[in-house]
């Protein structure tokens, strides 16, 4: 049976993803901060809903999109062929690692597989898609600083620990931190996300955001209602 998640201007088929449409993509999607750019590049895409809403936010961009899981990496495609964005959208059906270099990107985002220290589900298209451990992330690095243009971006959603090392070993790459959107489920909680950003330019300090999902148990804060308002038919 089919699984259509609907947004204002496309829809997402999510029914062979091991991975569904998920708060940590959409805030992804929504959040991050850049300027209009020509290209972009989603790695893990999964059901493809980052690029989709990345094509509809950024009108003029080229976005590309990398899934190793060819049932979603399929799945992905087909909801890019069926978007008003199609003509640009476009999926490699491989890993980041594998990937036939052409050019660069002025932005890479990723909502990865980032459970580098629990115990590995045992559904292995799930473990695929949840897991990683730090070499993979030495692989993502590594990948953006080949694959970014001069002024280009990485812009990842971690948990808050994995922050914190990924800033340590991307600068040892020559990739500093220049910001932080820092996510809370309430007002005053601890921070279970950071949205992350990465470049070649060292900017001190770097610019921090605070965000906040509900209001109350149950209700969506106005923060996260405004964000997803462009593309949640529900706002």
């Amino acid at each position: 049976m089919a699984s259509i998640f609907r947004f204002k201007q496309f829809e997402v088929d999510q029914s062979d993803c091991a991975m569904k449409i998920n708060t940590d993509g959409v805030l992804l999607a929504s959040l991050l901060e850049i300027e209009p750019v020509e290209r972009v590049l989603d790695v893990g895409t999964g059901t493809g809903v980052i690029a989709l809403m990345l094509a509809q936010r950024l009108v003029n961009s080229r976005v590309e999109a990398v899934e190793i899981d060819s049932p979603a990496a399929a799945m992905a495609d087909k909801n890019f062929r069926n978007s008003i964005f199609k003509d640009r959208l476009v999926l490699h059906a491989t890993s980041f690692q594998q990937m036939e270099m052409k050019g660069h990107y002025d932005l890479i985002v990723s909502n990865p597989p980032f459970y580098t220290d629990s115990l590995h589900n045992p559904d292995s298209r799930k473990k695929l898609a949840r897991h990683a451990d730090l070499d993979f992330f030495a692989e993502l690095l590594d990948f953006a600083v080949l694959r970014l243009s001069n002024q280009g971006k990485l812009i990842l959603i971690v948990p808050t620990a994995l922050a914190g090392t990924l800033t340590k070993i991307s600068a040892e790459r020559g990739l500093y931190c220049s910001g932080e959107v820092r996510i809370s489920s309430f007002e005053g909680e601890s921070v279970i996300r950071k949205i992350v950003t990465f470049e070649r330019l060292r900017i001190e300090p770097i610019a921090i955001r605070e965000f906040v999902i509900y209001a109350a148990k149950g209700s969506y804060s106005e923060a996260y209602r405004n964000a997803l308002a462009p593309y949640f038919l529900a706002f």
